[in-house]
């Protein structure tokens, strides 16, 4: 190329610069003439976008609008659009997800189109119902069987559907699950074969349930302490639930294979039979860390399978029977009964206590009543108190499963709250801040009534664990009905649940408002006692609390001295000054500690 012609792509390619400096100097000049946005405009542009890309979250954003602008006549108008565009999009996305075959997805649409009182093009339980259709076709028989007990109990199954999961069950060797598709379909008025009848209604014992138990071995490989190499390895045990090889164990068990925080070797491997039995490799599915459940694969034909489709809760004194490996024991039986019910020891819901004796290598194992039906999940005993031992029931064992069968870490739907049970229902004691309640700016101090159109009552100690599993029936991201004792209504859209719910809050709020959810006690001024430290009084004390337990109570002058967030250990520590009612306002210093994994959060 000559120099001339470079010479006149080089005045061209400026001549080009400028005219489009020109142009975006003139655009420039007229975006200074307009004049400045308010917050609100920019707020409605952003409903705006999201009534097309999730309506779900435009609809939350209307409310977030309409309780921090109180919108006038005009505004409420054009709110109203801009919601009805988003209800539109909303039944249009769940349109496209069933002709796309999607049915999680289609599914998910139709319980937010539920928490705002419409329809869609399909019922949730329909949707459901196909989705465990077609994975019964593909062989999917876990999935298969855990939507189309779902599907029933939101709607009962008509008599072709009951049969033809009921003739899977048989095939399948799962005589529990092929019980409840018998129920199931002698009530929709099927005529069922006599052998498929007396299949179902036969009985399994604990020689055949040996069969399906494996021991989980987590190998660590070698640490080395004072010159010694010593091998590092982690003992549960496993059961099967589906015959391509899935087994459910518990989280705790298997944690070194799937917690980026840790760093070392670890590989896990499931063993059949007795001690002399072969290592099999086996791999994480999908993992439930609130419930402390997993869900892993081996390339093994198990010779039985334990059915999860029952729910059966047992009664508190009813015999139940553990089956695992302690300390590396396997096929151990052990047998025991249902010491107490509702005992709040993990983070969401409630768990069994039995008395059936569990060690370590336990964790993991089937917990099963007298008619061989699934009733829990060993996962923790109470180190030097013999027949303290607890196990996941299995109902929430059937709820988690879906999750975990999709692979990875199961989200749960997060809104924000904790909560405490009162005489007037499940009190709102904090709400912690950026999450879908703060949005919504819920009270404290209001109580919770309904939940999805499901009235919040349950017996003492239960209500709790009743909202969580109301709300974790669904996934992160729908919508969500709540409805409070003062006569409101509040549409939330929801977040994931974090592995610590309230780690970020103790990040974000004042200390004051912390002791609330972390240790049960509830502040009001009350002036100071000193240029840098503020004083206050305990306005309320949440019953069982660690306040409570302490012996503080209501009008106890108090002084914030220190508060403390270990992240590493789960714990928060509280140092306070108090005169204690109960101690005859005598001044005494007091340390309070509390866990992370709060229970009572929703």
């Amino acid at each position: 190329m000559s120099m001339l012609r470079v010479h006149k792509l080089l005045i061209s390619a400026g001549f080009c610069c400028l005219v489009l400096s020109a142009c975006l100097s003139s655009e420039a000049a007229a975006g200074r003439l307009l004049p400045v946005k308010s917050a609100s405009e920019y707020r409605l542009e952003d409903i705006d976008r999201f009534s097309r890309e999730d309506p779900e979250k435009a609809i939350h954003l209307i409310g977030m609008f309409r309780i921090a602008y109180e919108p006038d006549t005009e505004l409420s108008a054009r709110l109203d659009t801009l919601e009805r565009i988003a209800v539109e999009n909303l039944q249009a996305a769940q349109a496209r997800a069933l002709d796309g075959k999607r049915w999680e997805d289609a599914a998910s649409y139709a319980r937010s189109l539920a928490a705002l009182g419409l329809t869609g093009a399909g019922t949730e339980a329909g949707i459901i119902l196909a989705a465990a259709r077609e994975d019964l076709a593909a062989g999917n028989y876990l999935a298969a069987f855990l939507a189309a007990v779902r599907a029933h109990r939101i709607a009962p199954l008509e008599a072709e559907d009951a049969l033809r999961f009921l003739e899977a069950a048989v095939a399948e060797k799962q005589r529990r699950t092929a019980a409840f598709f018998l129920a199931a379909a002698e009530r929709a008025g099927a005529l069922v074969a006599g052998d498929i009848r007396n299949y179902a209604l036969g009985k399994d014992t604990p020689a055949d349930m040996i069969k399906g138990v494996a021991t989980v071995l987590v190998d660590r490989g070698y640490r080395v302490q004072n010159g010694q190499g010593y091998r590092e390895q982690s003992l549960g045990s496993a059961f099967f639930v589906d015959s391509s090889g899935l087994l459910v164990t518990n989280y705790h068990v298997i944690a070194t294979e799937v917690d980026p925080a840790y760093e070392g070797y670890s590989r896990m491997y499931i063993r059949m039979g007795d001690s002399s039995g072969a290592r099999i490799r086996a791999q994480v599915l999908g993992w439930d860390k609130a419930l402390d459940l997993a869900l892993i694969k081996a390339e093994v034909a198990p010779e039985y399978i334990f059915s999860v489709v029952d729910r059966i809760i047992p009664a508190v004194g009813d015999t139940v029977v553990a089956i695992g490996s302690p300390v590396g024991l396997e096929q151990t039986v052990t047998s025991g009964i249902v010491s107490a019910l509702g005992r709040r020891f993990l983070q969401i819901g409630d768990v069994m206590q039995i008395d059936a004796a569990l060690n370590p290598g336990n964790s993991g194992g089937p917990v099963v009543d007298r008619e061989g039906r699934l009733v829990g999940v060993a996962f923790a005993q109470v180190p030097d108190y013999p027949g303290l031992n607890f196990a996941v029931p299995a109902e929430r064992l059937a709820a988690a499963l879906p999750a975990m069968i999709r692979g990875g870490r199961a989200e749960r739907p997060w809104l924000g709250l904790s909560l405490s049970e009162t005489r007037s229902g499940a009190e709102i004691i904090y709400t912690a801040p950026y999450t879908p309640a703060a949005e919504q700016q819920l009270a404290e101090g209001a109580s919770i009534t309904a939940l999805n159109g499901v009235a919040a009552t349950a017996p003492q100690g239960g209500l709790i664990p009743l909202l969580q599993d109301l709300l974790f029936a669904g996934r992160p991201g729908e919508l969500v009905a709540l409805e409070t004792l003062e006569g409101k209504r509040y549409l939330l859209h929801t977040a994931v649940r974090p592995d610590l719910p309230l780690a970020a809050a103790a990040k974000a709020d004042t200390r004051e408002r912390l002791t609330a959810p972390f240790f049960g006690m509830i502040l009001e001024p009350a002036g100071g006692d000193g240029f840098f430290t503020a004083a206050y009084r305990v306005r309320k004390i949440v019953r069982g609390s660690a306040a409570d337990e302490a012996g503080l109570s209501e009008a106890d002058p108090v002084t914030i001295r220190a508060f403390r967030v270990d992240l590493d250990e789960g714990y928060v520590i509280l140092d306070i000054t108090v005169k204690r009612r109960s101690g005859g306002y005598l001044e005494s210093y007091l340390r309070l500690t509390a866990a992370l994994d709060s229970p009572d959060t929703l």
